[in-house]
């Protein structure tokens, strides 16, 4: 039989041994900023005030773990996290940024805003508009799709977006990819109209490829159109991606979880101006509006 010391030594041997064959948390890539940095890049974002432009050595490694950091200290104002989103889904822009792939953000609970929302014109920094769609995830298998057909299954809802990001940086004509990856890819708002049940059928699926993004204010005026396929050929190509990149870092997408696909467009916003966007050919014509103080 066995002593109490022999015990002890035996399960302490155990112990050593369990965290010698533990992996280790890999080290901080050079130029990760720093807690003060992420500190003060989360002061500046709240009090609606530019960032400085990062080292132009910034690497998308050390960008992408600045991001984290600025993402974790964000959650403590702006509530956890309900989605992600793809920016530069356009092959123009991401040529623009010497990229071949959209880069991914992370979506906030405080981000988001319903229909009819009225936001300061300063909402930010930077601040700019942007026609978007976002899908709610209705399983998990959708990491599994490989074309917008097989996506639809894996999705409740598509619903109306108006994003409304925020460049953030000093001076946002030296922004290259790893900046726009440090600052979330720009996310601060947006806004949410009514879900879209999604259908499964091929006609669904082309609906959402054929559709007219039109943008208007509040005279009626026309300020952007756009047809689905200005995303990726195909808004549905977006959800495929971001599965495929979340899948990469870890993370698997959950039922309810959002995902916004990218931009029909931009322009500025202006105090007293109203803006809805709708969507002609989906089920409905559905539209989302948001006016700007």
């Amino acid at each position: 039989m066995k002593t109490l010391s022999t015990l002890s030594i035996t399960a302490m041997a155990a112990l050593l041994a369990g965290c010698a064959s533990a992996p280790s948390t890999p080290p901080d890539p050079p130029g990760c900023p720093t807690a003060a940095e992420t500190q003060e890049q989360v002061r500046l974002f709240t009090a609606l005030q530019p960032i400085p432009n990062p080292s132009p050595t910034l690497t998308s490694e050390a960008a992408a773990c600045g991001v984290r950091q600025f993402v974790a200290a964000l959650s403590a104002t702006q509530g956890p996290v309900v989605g992600y989103k793809a920016g530069l889904t356009n092959p123009a822009v991401q040529q623009r940024f010497g990229l071949t792939a959209p880069l991914k953000g992370t979506l906030l609970r405080g981000m988001l805003l319903q229909d009819g929302a009225e936001v300061p014109a300063k909402f930010g920094a930077r601040p700019f508009l942007e026609p978007d769609l976002v899908v709610e995830v209705g399983s998990s298998a959708i990491h599994d799709a490989k074309t917008p057909e097989q996506v639809l299954p894996h999705l409740r809802a598509v619903i109306p977006f108006i994003e409304l990001p925020d460049t953030l940086v000093a001076d946002p004509s030296k922004i290259n990819a790893p900046t726009l990856i440090l600052i979330n890819v720009g996310a601060r708002l947006g806004v949410l109209g009514a879900p879209v049940p999604v259908r499964t059928d091929a006609a669904f699926a082309n609906a959402l490829r054929d559709m007219t993004v039109r943008t208007v204010d509040g005279t009626g005026k026309e300020l952007a159109a756009a047809k689905g396929t200005a995303i990726l050929g195909h808004p549905l190509n977006a959800v495929i991606w971001l599965a495929a990149e979340l899948k990469k870092e870890g993370v698997t997408l959950k039922p309810g979880d959002l995902l916004s696909l990218g931009a029909f467009g931009m322009g500025p916003v202006a105090a007293g101006q109203s803006v809805r966007v709708s969507y002609e050919g989906l089920p409905g014509n559905p539209q989302v509006g948001v006016r700007f103080k």
